[in-house]
């Protein structure tokens, strides 16, 4: 969940049904990667399974010679230890040459490049073996997937505890005092602001990366028609106002603001500038990302459950593009991901009037399961900017 709007940056996949699976990296333990398929394509049962391809011939035609998309999709096999045989095969049933493919195969350890990329490759799987083995030593307590609740936390055990020690945790008592508790309802929502225009997230069930794709789906509408759609909707997850809507950097917003705190002791009093709004219905979801800083989310109205996974099981993840993860934990695809059977998830429902701390860089997934208003915000009292390598934003 984002407490800001980012730009992307790299080559965005073509969709998330046609993201490949990447290897494990512990060779030993898997030395015939699994990889999903291109559509329209079926391999033996028992043979091993090719990453993603260029889209085979439309329709029967002669041989055609092999192309770049054809060379990129074999060196990235290859670097995945995949067969030759295999490789070849799929190349011919999509209508390529596969004498080709055979020769540039058997050349690629003769090429320096493809060289340099195999010490790259060998480079990340010893880091990734690393962050694995020290996973799991952390996974050998009996209270790992346990998200802790606490109430009257301290300044020193709440940084101490959870900041540096890098773990969610629902704070219970954080917004107990607050008049939006109290004030806040979609009823009350549109009687002081039904007249605004807003911006909502609007076609989400049609875009498979719809939150890839979240500038493209940015739509304006009334704020009451939205309250209206929402209060009257079944559970879905086509419309929805997010943080990158910046709602509460508006002047005629403000009012909400006064309707926030007191903060902890480790929050500073730069809110306005950090907090960010959440409306939608039941079944609105945000896929498995991390954020590129940490943050305090409280649930106003409705329930929100809340998957987490350690930032040191990124490698079985299959994070091939900037902070998005394909791997979806309501319908794991094993055959895709295998790697993510792997994977310790932390699963936590957050109540109304409580609040969750996400630490940095820890992956998560978040399902609405009622109508809900949330309230994000990122203004700890501790540094909380971070480099992940992004590009500034436009």
């Amino acid at each position: 969940m984002r407490a800001r709007d980012r730009k992307n940056h790299g080559a965005k996949p073509a969709s998330r049904a046609a993201v490949a699976s990447a290897p494990s990296p512990d060779v030993a333990r898997s030395p015939e990667p699994e990889f999903a398929l291109p559509p329209g394509l079926v391999m033996p049962t028992g043979k091993e399974v090719l990453g993603k391809c260029p889209p085979p011939l439309d329709e029967a035609a002669a041989i055609k010679p092999l192309d770049d998309p054809w060379r990129q999709w074999i060196v990235d096999n290859a670097l995945r230890r995949c067969s030759a045989d295999n490789m070849i095969s799929t190349v011919a049933a999509a209508g390529f040459d596969p004498a080709q493919a055979s020769g540039f195969i058997a050349a690629l350890p003769h090429n320096p490049m493809y060289r340099a990329a195999e010490r790259q490759r060998d480079r990340y799987e010893r880091y990734a073996r690393v962050m694995q083995n020290v996973q799991a030593v952390r996974e050998s307590g009996d209270d790992y997937t346990r998200v802790e609740r606490r109430a009257g936390l301290s300044r020193d055990e709440f940084i101490e505890r959870y900041v540096r020690g890098c773990r969610p945790v629902v704070i219970t008592d954080l917004a107990r005092d607050w008049p939006a508790m109290k004030r806040w309802s979609f009823a009350e929502f549109k009687r002081r602001y039904g007249s605004m225009t807003v911006q909502v997230q609007a076609g989400r069930d049609r875009d498979d990366d719809y939150e890839i794709n979240k500038v493209r789906l940015r739509h304006n509408t009334n704020f009451a028609a939205f309250l209206d759609r929402v209060a009257t909707s079944d559970v879905t997850n086509d419309e929805y106002l997010t943080a990158s809507n910046e709602l509460l950097r508006r002047p005629e917003f403000a009012g909400l603001l006064e309707d926030v705190g007191p903060l902890p002791d480790y929050c500073d009093d730069q809110l306005r500038n950090s907090a960010s709004l959440w409306v939608g219905p039941a079944g609105t979801r945000t896929p498995l990302h991390h954020d590129t800083l940490m943050l305090l989310h409280t649930q106003i109205v409705g329930r929100k459950r809340w998957r987490f996974v350690s930032p040191l099981s990124a490698p079985r993840l299959y994070n091939d593009f900037d902070v998005y993860s394909p791997v979806d934990f309501e319908a794991l695809d094993l055959e895709r991901f295998p790697e993510a059977a792997n994977v310790a998830v932390l699963d936590v429902v957050v109540e109304p009037g409580e609040t969750v701390f996400l630490p940095l860089a820890w992956w998560h997934q978040v399902t609405s399961l009622d109508k809900c208003i949330s309230l994000s915000f990122t203004n700890l009292d501790v540094p909380n900017k971070f480099d992940f390598g992004h590009a500034p934003p436009a």
